[in-house]
């Protein structure tokens, strides 16, 4: 009988260890999609200032959604999310029309070329940008630092609208961008890269979205919001080149917002 109950007691142990180290390596579709190595090194370098896995969970993301991003410029985001979404989900992605210009020209082939030669991508459907897509299609629309190009070109009711109206009903938005101080004049968020919070809030809710809920994921409270070349003077794009490189390396990327809507 001794022999028995102690038998039991193993098993109970074993059961227990294996429930453990189970529960020690669930997986994590998202984690293994922001660690894969086959990642642009220079890309997964900036993960610490962009904070992916945070942002994405922030905006509710699960692997059987239905995604769209808006802007892809140079993939950034494009190459978690394709990898993630891949087995259960879609990823779409708008970009520049080829036909709108000599650098939308050059910058479409350059992302065209990247998504057909690397196998992180494969899954990806490109649209260009103001291109019909499918109404009430998606579950989760995305944008990333893009809200100052479509102010500076008259187009952020626009582009917000074609996001709400991609979305199913109770479908989210998520936005990151960078963040003007409030009460900043147009002219400054047209030129200097940021945009108040306020502002962006307050189109997006011209268009029918709910705010959900706001984040401080991506601030930065170094950033002083005032350099010569706007938010293009920080990392990673370094406008004055070697120009007080240290200083603005220091600072490190923008304070951005971060905002969740639905529709």
């Amino acid at each position: 009988m001794k022999n028995i109950f102690n038998s039991a007691g193993c098993i109970s142990l074993l059961l227990a260890f294996s429930s453990m180290t189970q529960a020690a390596h669930h997986p994590d579709p998202l984690l293994d999609a922001i660690k894969d190595p086959a990642r642009n090194s220079a890309y997964a370098a900036r993960d610490d200032s962009r904070n992916p896995y945070k942002t994405l969970s922030f905006f509710k993301i699960t692997p059987s959604m239905q995604v769209l991003e808006l802007a892809a410029g140079g993939g950034w985001y494009t190459e978690i999310l394709s990898p993630y979404l891949r087995d259960s989900g879609s990823l779409t992605v708008t970009h520049y029309n080829p036909e709108s210009g000599a650098y939308a020209k050059r910058s479409r082939e350059g992302f065209d070329k990247k998504v057909a030669s690397n196998p992180l991508f494969e899954g990806v459907k490109i649209v260009s940008m103001g291109d019909p897509i499918n109404p009430q299609s998606k579950d989760l629309v995305l944008t990333f630092r893009n809200l100052h190009n479509w102010l500076a070109r008259d187009t952020m009711t626009a582009t917000m609208l074609e996001a709400y109206n991609a979305l199913k009903p109770g479908g989210y938005f998520g936005v990151v961008e960078h963040r003007a101080p409030e009460g900043s004049s147009m002219e400054y968020m047209t030129t200097s890269g940021y945009v108040t919070q306020s502002l962006a809030i307050e189109v997006a809710e011209s268009v029918g979205f709910t705010l959900i809920e706001t984040s401080e994921i991506n601030a930065n409270a170094k950033d002083t919001k005032d350099h010569p070349k706007g938010v293009w003077t920080l990392p990673p794009s370094y406008r004055l080149k070697d120009e007080n490189r240290s200083k603005y390396q220091e600072i490190g990327e923008s304070d951005r917002m971060t905002l969740l809507f639905m529709r």
